[in-house]
């Protein structure tokens, strides 16, 4: 009789149910799996056969015995290390040397060639799924114990350690290899989880620099500001060793913390990309990504073959900071183009269709031109024209019209320099931030125009412009003149709008005032902070 075992698929950012058929019958001897399966599904026969004989049952590569194993759906293509376990659960049944109820449990992990249970990544996807589907037990390695707990406290609203964390969540079950899984179902010894406390998870998040530690560049610090509380892209442009890199590292020392299900979010990310420490698998801080200028498309985007994150969905809820912003190739920063729009990117290959999300701040450091002098009041610069030209060229018009914030960062004098600037700390302006986002946050729980969930105001979508970004008629006014000249886009203006907003919201002002609007389009018009 053929038997069944149930595991899962990571799909994405989530996990799909695979049940696991075995078939065992007298023959030539045969082991086969089918089921669309990878290479490193494949190879699993091999390490399958030696664990079983190393655990001291009958292995199907050592037995007159024709095995098949079919990986259901079939049409789905099966990849990683994790459908170890499940297959060798499944052959046991089937060749009658293990009895179990295999409804309401999951099997996933990695068999070594003596028995034992290695590790594998996506467990959070997994644990979600087992909730979801109302499965009682996931029996993994052990060592993917901590990450599998974090549901149990994410599931709480309130994230304080001295809560009852009593969550309706499937029994973990982490062995140490095949035996003892082989006993645990036989009901010949028990595994008992360890307990998890939110203490033994938290990270403290290091800052490498506060912002009250860079002298002057109060107008950089400003924009900073704004940039933080509405999640607004940003494009820094001025010479070299201005500043601009010291102020990029500054900014995740006044983001504001995560709520719970951001931590959720970004964890399960970093899981399945393989990135969770393993000591403290739980990622409490936002991330800060910054690749190098000569990252590939598929890296930054995401991609590949099985399609993976890249640094955009790494950077969700977060920041991307691209330093040398032309230097990137051209066509790396075009493909940026529909995951600023829309939060998320959409990779089509031709056997996988994958939407991940990709809600990050840009933050863009550039010089003016090749040598960074242009237009220097103290060096001459050395550039030819067309050498300008080119290196402008690579910052398109509709890629440009998508960034908020553009500010210029000069060089600084001496009396600069040797100043204190204690009202620009980290911890005093990200109390601002924390308020505002509040404010935020508020504003859109009940939001009944928004399809999707709003954390910022730069996600506002044209309804919530409509509604929450009315004007004066005298700010009005000032937008005329502007959309009026050319200097700004139907997507510039309301890109402004959002910008204004999240001014406004930093002053605690209900209504978005002129002086608000004023400060808005002086970030927006590009040429003027060149």
């Amino acid at each position: 009789m053929p038997s069944k075992v149930y595991s899962a698929a990571i799909v994405g950012l989530d996990a799909q149910i695979i049940e696991v058929e075995a078939e065992v019958s007298f023959g030539l001897r045969n082991f086969e799996i089918v089921g669309l399966p990878d290479k490193a599904v494949e190879e699993s026969k091999e390490r399958i056969s030696a664990a079983i004989k190393s655990s001291s049952l009958k292995s199907p590569g050592h037995q007159p015995w024709r095995t098949l194993i079919n990986l259901a759906p079939a049409d789905l293509k099966k990849e990683g290390s994790f459908y170890d376990l499940p297959i060798a659960m499944a052959f046991l049944v089937a060749s009658n040397q293990l009895r179990f109820n295999p409804e309401e449990k999951i099997f996933i992990g990695e068999l070594a060639l003596d028995g034992r249970l290695r590790p594998v990544r996506g467990v959070l996807s997994f644990v979600l799924l087992a909730k979801n589907k109302g499965i009682r037990e996931i029996i993994l390695p052990k060592e993917n114990i901590p990450e599998a707990s974090l549901i149990s406290l994410l599931g709480q609203k309130d994230l304080a350690p001295a809560q009852n964390l009593s969550f309706d969540k499937p029994k973990l079950i982490g062995a140490e290899n095949l035996k003892e899984v082989v006993a645990y179902l036989e009901n010949r010894k028990e595994i008992r989880s360890p307990q998890i406390r939110f203490e033994d998870y938290i990270q403290e998040p290091e800052y490498p620099v506060d912002l009250g530690w860079v002298k002057g560049q109060e107008y950089a610090k400003r924009a900073l500001e704004i940039s933080a509380a509405g999640s607004h892209h940003l494009l820094m442009q001025g010479p070299p060793g201005a500043g601009k890199s010291l102020l990029a590292k500054a900014l995740p020392s006044i983001l504001p913390p995560l709520s719970p299900e951001e931590i959720l979010e970004i964890t399960k990310i970093y899981s399945i990309a393989g990135f969770l420490p393993k000591e403290k698998p739980l990622i409490n801080f936002r991330p800060f990504r910054s690749p190098h200028h000569s990252v590939s498309e598929v890296a930054l985007i995401g991609g590949g073959n099985p399609p993976r994150p890249g640094e955009i969905t790494l950077a969700h809820r977060g920041v991307l900071f691209l330093d040398e912003f032309p230097e990137f190739h051209r066509d790396v920063l075009e493909s940026l183009r529909q995951p600023i729009e829309e939060g998320e990117i959409t990779i089509l290959r031709s056997r996988h269709s994958l939407r991940l999300p990709a809600n990050f701040t840009l933050l863009a450091a550039a010089n003016p031109c090749p040598c960074g002098y242009l237009n220097d009041p103290e060096k001459n610069c050395q550039c030819q024209s067309s050498q300008i030209q080119k290196y402008r060229r690579k910052l398109s018009g509709p890629l440009m019209d998508r960034v908020d914030l553009f500010i210029g960062v000069p060089q600084l004098k001496y009396e600069k320099l040797i100043a204190s600037d204690p009202e620009h700390s980290s911890a005093k302006i990200r109390r601002k931030i924390e308020k505002a986002r509040q404010v935020q946050k508020e504003r859109f729980l009940n939001d009944n125009l928004a399809k999707i969930k709003i954390l910022t105001n730069s996600e506002m979508n044209l309804p919530q412009i409509k509604k929450y970004c009315q004007v004066e008629l005298k700010s009005e006014n000032l937008l005329r003149k502007a959309v009026d000249s050319g200097q700004l886009s139907a997507r510039g203006y309301h890109r402004v709008l959002k910008v204004a907003r999240t001014i406004a919201d930093l002053e605690n002002s209900e209504k978005i005032l002129p002086e608000h609007l004023a400060e808005s389009l002086m970030y927006r018009l590009r040429e003027a902070n060149n």
